[in-house]
């Protein structure tokens, strides 16, 4: 195992915070992983030091057949964030932006520089494509915060990967996964493995979250140059480990299990696996996820869980003003699975309190929300 400590730019004065990957295996293949991006999100960070354990175990027993990039803590500015004993570790406090959103739109500088390169040799492409990657962020602007400084660390150790894996969950939830439509015949897998109840499909969701700044660049580079063999070599995803409170060690041991078994069909480790336990889950547009709100503040009772599919019509969760007896019943719109749904028990105007995912698409343009 090899420790890789990146000291983040822009600290404040009398104190610095350090990025930290560590590295197992060696070959040309390589996959990265990483946990906790939104701080506040700990299931992955659990998952991870299982995973490190057991990298270090299959690397002295010469069992990986290629890198493997652990990132158990990808977020320490985010750790560190909180106010009155609750942790705020979605947002960086001082500019209120996503730790998610606006990683480096790499398609672009990446098209300039292969210009003209490009052939029928899809081995030769890929090479060169990773190589342009890493030269267009290395040509970048010095980072202008600690924020910009620590996205652009961690996009150049995962632009590389054929494999990445950024581990993150949401309020209260069953396990579910975001990733391109053209790679989610390779990704049934893994959800099989993980018991994954709905994969959320989109080329482009919005907001340029870590997933889809590793994996997207190639789509794009792959419809600019038709006439060259460009595969879409970076398989990508977000993947949604339950809910916050989601960290039993039976639950991050079963997850981490899970993925070093899909890293195993891939090629990147060797021996015996078992194979998966449930059936692969649907993949669903993420067009079809449905978000509901109250109609009104209140106290709010859920009537089904996470992980439970419903059907249009079906009662969600219902809203009680105690002051004046109103009670109002939501219900879900769409046919699918509700797979979040919030933490916090109290109906505020404009916070989503649940989500389902459908098959019939009902929005368009920027699908994440912040």
């Amino acid at each position: 195992m090899e420790r890789i400590d990146h000291l983040l730019p822009w600290g404040h004065l009398g104190c610095e915070r350090q990025l930290s990957v560590f590295r197992f295996g060696s070959g040309e293949r390589k996959a990265y992983i990483q946990a906790s991006l939104h701080a506040d999100e700990l299931p992955g960070m659990r998952a991870a030091w299982e995973l490190k354990k057991r990298l270090t175990e299959l690397e002295q027993q010469g069992a990986l057949n290629g890198v493997i990039e652990l990132v158990p803590v990808a977020n320490p500015m985010g750790l560190g964030q909180l106010l009155q004993g609750s942790h705020q570790g979605r947002f960086e406090v001082g500019s209120g932006k996503n730790f998610n959103r606006d990683f480096v739109e790499l398609s672009a500088p990446v098209a300039e520089l292969l210009k003209g390169k490009l052939g029928d040799d899809p081995h030769a492409n890929v090479r060169m494509f990773r190589q342009a990657m890493t030269d267009a962020l290395n040509a970048l602007p010095a980072p202008s915060s600690q924020l910009q400084g620590m996205q652009r660390i961690l996009l150049s150790h995962a632009c590389t990967a054929d494999i990445v894996l950024d581990l993150h969950c949401d309020a209260e939830a069953a396990l579910h996964m975001y990733a391109l439509p053209q790679h989610w015949p390779q990704w049934r897998s893994l959800s099989a493995h993980l018991g994954v109840k709905v994969g959320l499909l989109a080329e482009d969701s919005g907001g340029s979250s870590f997933d889809e700044a590793c994996s997207l660049p190639w789509l794009r580079l792959s419809q600019a140059f038709p006439e060259a063999q460009v595969p879409l070599a970076c398989l990508a995803t977000t993947l949604e480990l339950g809910g916050q409170a989601d960290t039993g060690r039976d639950e991050a041991i079963f997850h981490a299990e899970g993925i070093l078994a899909f890293l195993a069909e891939q090629g990147l480790i060797t021996g015996q696996w078992p194979a998966p336990q449930y059936d692969a889950c649907e993949g669903l547009p993420f067009e079809g996820t449905e978000l509901l709100f109250a109609p009104h503040a209140g106290v709010i009772s859920y009537l089904r869980k996470a992980g439970d599919r419903v059907e249009a019509g079906d009662e969600i969760f219902e809203v009680i003003d105690p002051l004046t007896d109103h009670v109002s019943i939501v219900f879900a719109g769409t046919s699918g699975v509700l797979f979040a749904v919030e933490r916090l028990r109290y109906a505020q105007a404009g916070f989503w309190l649940a989500k389902v995912a459908g098959r019939e698409a009902l929005r368009h343009g920027r699908l994440l929300n912040d």
